[in-house]
């Protein structure tokens, strides 16, 4: 399934994009009311909304993707853990040396943002970059799994842009600061069930800034695959539904470029991130005034 959340004037709800269009999951009885309580749910929500949503289809009760707009697909993780360095040519192009641990660094939940959402753009951030991103979505608590057991806790997978200000992730050797600005971590537009996105190491994805790819790549050129780092992480901190991996970008990124030939992030900028199986996460950016 593609399971979403979009906006009304209640709050957040959520649905299932259909061939059709979306099916409203209700809002009433014991139904979930958020993303991190149906992923909580296990397979037992599942198999009910699946039901629920084929219902829905065969009746007409379809709303219109074009006439909705989207929330984060996860809006509230516990946890939003990332992943450092973790396409070999994306460390040459960053003149890092390739890493024999994963490398993890973290955002926080104001750093969550929608598709279709436009992204603020502080003026103290002077060089801002996209990394297009495979996230892992964990849907059972984790604690030191194995790598055979680890993708058995994921529970799916969506797109995520670790937007970045490089001025400020290298102004010490601390990267947490140019990571977990204010709606820096657009992820959706679909959160997708693991059944359906099938293996994760075998993805294509890219990223385009107004028009122009600047990334293509495919999940398979990770260093640390989607098992190892599940396994990896969960040794020594335990994960909960709902806590989402950012598992690395592949090269292209601005801060590649030769420094004469970067032009970073600026207003009204098109940002177009595209994974197979995933769909397509789209935002704009847009200069903060008032800094």
């Amino acid at each position: 399934m593609k399971l979403m959340t979009y906006a009304t004037d209640e709050g957040l709800r959520l649905g299932v994009r259909t061939g059709d269009g979306v099916a409203a999951i209700p809002a009433t009885g014991d139904w979930p009311r958020t993303m991190e309580a149906l992923i909580a749910g296990g397979e037992q929500v599942v198999g009910r909304i699946e039901a629920h949503v084929r219902g829905a289809v065969e009746t007409g009760a379809i709303l219109r993707e074009e006439d909705l707009t989207f929330g984060p697909c996860v809006p509230n993780p516990g946890k939003i853990i990332c992943v450092g360095l973790n396409y070999r040519e994306h460390a040459a192009e960053s003149n890092m040396s390739i890493p024999e641990f994963p490398v993890l660094f973290n955002k926080f939940n104001n750093a969550v943002a929608a598709h279709g959402q436009t992204i603020p753009l502080p003026a103290y951030v002077k060089e801002g970059d996209y990394e297009v991103e495979l996230a892992i979505v964990i849907g059972r608590t984790a604690s030191a799994v194995s790598k055979d057991e680890a993708l058995d806790y994921v529970f799916g997978y969506c797109i995520a842009n670790d937007l970045s200000s490089r001025d400020l992730q290298f102004r010490t050797n601390q990267w947490l600061l140019g990571k977990s600005l204010d709606h820096f971590c657009p992820i959706g537009p679909y959160l997708v069930t693991a059944d359906e996105a099938g293996n994760p190491n075998d993805l294509e994805l890219s990223c385009s800034m107004n028009g122009e790819v600047r990334q293509r790549s495919n999940t398979s050129d990770m260093i640390f695959y989607c098992d190892e780092l599940v396994s990896y992480i969960s040794e020594y901190m335990t994960l909960s539904p709902g806590d989402i991996i950012l598992t690395g970008t592949p090269q292209g990124v601005i801060f590649g470029y030769p420094p004469e030939k970067r032009e970073w992030l600026k207003d009204g900028d098109e940002l177009v991130l595209a994974i197979d199986k995933l769909g397509r996460l789209e935002n704009r950016m847009r200069a903060k005034t008032g800094e």
